[in-house]
């Protein structure tokens, strides 16, 4: 009986050995050629009439009917010639009037920072067919958008505002004293954009006459620069950029009343070393919600002003003993004295119901797992529609639930990764489903769930899945450090469990991030994994403590100690690895990009007796280097927390560095800045460490751009295969 049974295992391992050697292997090419990429539906507006959609595809806005799928397209990019007078306009941008007979495109996107753009409008009028630039000026302009009622736009020049009536033509401004690396009028400074997520900082009232917006004063935010090579003499470019412990801008929120063109100042309170990192509109035109968060990010309030007097409540405050996260989950319901937002007070990020003068009506969410996104609330119904981990951390479903918390309901059925579009008036959804290793399936739904029809299945995707070895992820935990850790494995093809392999662990590892998901991925670095596989590695992944979808206490005990309990982590599960009987120990390495890279770093300096090889890219490596915003909420100030800076810096473990390890940055990184890598070249030098390192001149944190993206990976490949 036991003979019988070897042979069967025998028979079925020779089986997938064999479909494996059926299958073509992954080529390096592939990684930059699209053939692991879905097709996705973009730029998506649900239209007044509830039975049409519109999305871009091939260079035209296209309206679909949401039941049949019936197109009419509704400008074609070829039918106009862009700014250039020659080549077709290119759509990058639209929106619609409220009578949807106007539409605002946008085009020549020029990139600035992460989010901050510069661009050319135009307004297409769909009844004349004509196409008319947004203002006569030949300077391009910032964030613009339509009144509510669709005869009006505003825009961002050269760090001030302005407004447009589209009937007319007439340009009026509404800002005077904008100014570069000064003041910064209706867009975000730096570190806002970066760490607070929005460039536009201008936003419309529900009447649309009136706009509230930001004025940042950054004149005493010391200058950071990086030198743009090529030239004979190369060029500074210059920005202001706070760093941990250093001055922010000062911040202040304004209300521009148009009909009288007077602009009224709104009171956040006297303390000017603090952060508002939100303002949205009530459904009252006359009140103005406000967030209002302290510097060390631990204490919010939100406050309702009177946009006629200035005049400000507090309505909530909102404390920690660590940090709070900063989202867009606020609603205003349309009775007008209530609304909707999250929180992780019970130690998970559930919804909750207030009523206009901060009290507590209800917990709507409740149980040990993080609502992950507010979709909106159907006032028609009282139902409330969320994305949770309830699942699993690694999943994402729909659900909704009445505001009373009864009659909860999950919309999505399949295991895996959801992301959900809404219909404005909550009667449909588009849904885009996938697992890690099940192509993107984009379908749209009933607000029941109930699917109406596939809108794109990924079929040819789902082709080359089959036809390559692109690797099933193997899921699993590791028990370490008194944690049950996430983790998945990347096996070769041809896997064979009395042999031994080499093992490339991946990590990122920063605050409420994952690597470890259902999700199907398509980015470079993803497909690459299944590339090393297919060249014998086995490739891991560990979402270490600090990491997301798992609670607040799990996500928040990296507090204070960036760097330590992770590198701890990642130290641990490598020494797990070792023990393992197709592992070979002394063939471990481990790489990342930003985060990762720091994590990269100090992995191979303190576990330098299981880790043999590093890659670090674009690493932090001394917090000291980074931005206020993300660097405070997480470790307070150098000044405040001395020892947590040092116990989580490279620079300071540079020393410990045995084994292969190679530095890459980008000079153009205005994020993470290239002094990290000058600063730990220059500790690892006094160290008398040898180590490789790569510079890319004048990219910025992604490392792109032409050819750069395949010869960075080619030049990983390399060392993986020289070094591991």
């Amino acid at each position: 009986m036991k003979a019988l049974k070897l042979s069967v295992l025998f028979l079925a391992f020779f089986s997938l050995t064999a479909v494996a050697q059926d299958k073509q292997p992954i080529e390096f090419e592939q990684l930059f050629d699209g053939t692991f990429a879905p097709e996705n539906v973009q730029n998506v507006r649900w239209m007044n009439n509830g039975n049409y959609y519109s999305a871009t595809n091939e260079n035209k806005i296209i309206r679909y009917h949401i039941v049949n799928g019936n197109e009419q397209v509704l400008f074609d990019g070829a039918d106009f010639t862009g700014t250039d007078g020659e080549s077709p306009f290119r759509i990058q941008g639209y929106q619609f009037s409220a009578d949807e007979n106007k539409i605002l495109l946008k085009t020549d996107v020029e990139q600035i920072w992460r989010r901050s753009t510069r661009e050319n409008y135009y307004v297409y009028d769909r009844n004349t067919k004509e196409l008319t630039k947004l203002t006569g000026s030949d300077e391009k302009q910032q964030y613009a958008a339509l009144s509510p009622a669709g005869d009006r736009a505003a825009f961002v020049r050269d760090n001030n505002l302005f407004w447009v009536d589209l009937n007319t033509g007439e340009e009026t401004q509404i800002t005077n004293d904008g100014e570069f690396n000064k003041i910064i009028n209706g867009a975000a400074d730096w570190v806002y954009e970066e760490e607070f997520g929005f460039a536009k900082a201008w936003f419309w009232s529900p009447d649309g006459d009136r706009i509230a917006f930001y004025k940042f004063n950054e004149e005493r935010v010391n200058e950071f620069f990086m030198t743009e090579w090529g030239e004979l003499y190369p060029e500074p470019i210059r920005f202001k950029y706070p760093k941990a412990g250093e001055l922010n801008s000062k911040v202040s929120i304004y209300v521009y009343h148009l009909d009288s063109g007077e602009t009224t100042t709104m009171d956040v309170g006297e303390e000017t070393d603090q952060y508002i990192p939100r303002i949205n509109w009530t459904k009252d035109n006359d009140v103005l919600a406000i967030r209002r968060m302290n510097r060390l990010q631990n204490k919010q309030d939100l406050m309702l002003a009177n946009v006629e007097t200035g005049t400000t409540e507090v309505i909530l405050t909102e404390q920690s003993d660590t940090w709070l996260d900063v989202h867009d989950n606020l609603i205003f319901l349309n009775n007008g004295e209530q609304f909707i937002t999250t929180s992780e007070k019970d130690g998970y990020n559930h919804i909750y119901l207030y009523n206009l003068e901060g009290k507590e009506l209800e917990q709507i969410t409740k149980g040990p797992w993080d609502v992950t996104e507010l979709i909106g609330h159907d006032d028609r119904e009282y139902q409330v529609y969320y994305v949770s981990a309830e699942e699993s951390p690694l999943e994402r479903q729909l659900y909704r639930v009445r505001v009373d918390g009864e009659r909860k309901q999950k919309l999505t059925e399949k295991a895996g990764w959801n992301e959900v579009n809404m219909s404005r008036d909550f009667k449909y959804y588009i849904n885009t489903w996938s697992d890690s290793y099940s192509a993107p399936v984009v379908t749209l739904h009933r607000k029941n769930g109930r699917q109406v029809r596939t809108i794109q299945d990924n079929q040819e995707l789902e082709q080359h899945l089959s036809e390559y070895n692109y690797i099933h992820k193997e899921f699993t935990t590791f028990e370490v450090n008194g944690a049950t850790l996430n983790a998945f494995m990347l096996k070769p093809a041809d896997f064979d469990p009395s042999k031994k392999y080499p093992v490339l662990m991946y990590v990122y590892g920063g605050p409420g991030s994952q690597t470890v998901t259902r999700a199907f991925e398509s980015r470079d670095r993803a497909i690459w994994h299944h590339y090393l596989a297919n060249q014998g590695y086995i490739v891991v992944s560990v979402d270490n403590r600090g990491t997301g979808a798992r609670g607040r206490d799990f996500k928040n005990q990296t507090y204070k100690q960036l760097g330590v309990l992770e590198t701890q982590d990642q130290i641990a599960v490598a020494e797990k690895l070792a023990e393992m009987d197709y592992v070979d120990a002394g063939r471990i390495g481990i790489w990342g990009w930003s985060y990762g890279g720091y994590m990269s770093t100090l992995s191979l300096a303190e576990g330098n007796d299981v880790f043999s090889t590093a890659i670090a890219v674009a690493p932090v490596t001394d917090w000291r280097f980074y931005d206020t915003i993300y660097t405070e909420r997480f470790m307070q100030t150098p000044q405040l927390n001395p020892e947590g800076y040092n116990a989580g810096s490279p620079l300071v473990k540079a020393g410990q560095i045995k084994g292969n390890y190679l530095l890459i940055h980008g000079t153009g990184d205005d994020n993470v800045h290239y002094q990290n890598t000058i600063e730990m070249i220059d500790a690892l030098v006094a160290a008398d460490v040898q180590f490789d390192t790569f510079i890319y001149p004048n990219r910025n944190h992604g490392i792109y751009g032409g050819n750069t993206r395949k010869h960075l990976y080619k030049m990983m490949t390399d060392y993986i295969l020289e070094n591991l």
